[in-house]
């Protein structure tokens, strides 16, 4: 598996956490007195946090995002669905890089 695939399903599985955390175990921890989903929900997260983070700086260069973009990358580490949005958007391997699909000539004239 190439790194910009990994990134894409690490930034999916830390929003998805993100969110989990926040309207499913919160709730439960505060309105319903069982604070056993955040023990497990948040290390989960946490991790997926670390991992997404440290990831953005990895495949920033094969994903050739500038240093605005790279920040804007980690700033959506901390919303609850901005990941998705990065993965969706931004995290296209670049044509002519490694995990890039190949273009099939097969059929072309010039």
């Amino acid at each position: 598996m190439d790194i910009v695939r990994g990134f894409r399903i690490v930034s999916i599985a830390e929003a998805v956490s993100f969110l989990v955390l926040l309207l499913i175990a919160m709730p439960l921890k505060y309105a319903g007195d069982m604070p056993a989903g955040v023990q497990a929900m948040g290390p989960i997260h946490g991790i997926l946090f670390l991992v997404y983070v440290g990831m953005v700086f990895v495949v920033r260069g094969q994903l050739r995002w500038n240093a605005a973009r790279t920040v804007l990358a980690l700033i959506a580490s901390v919303l609850p669905v901005a990941p998705f949005l990065v993965e969706h958007y931004w995290a296209k391997p670049v044509p002519g890089t490694a995990g890039a699909p190949e273009r099939e000539s097969a059929g072309r004239t010039a």
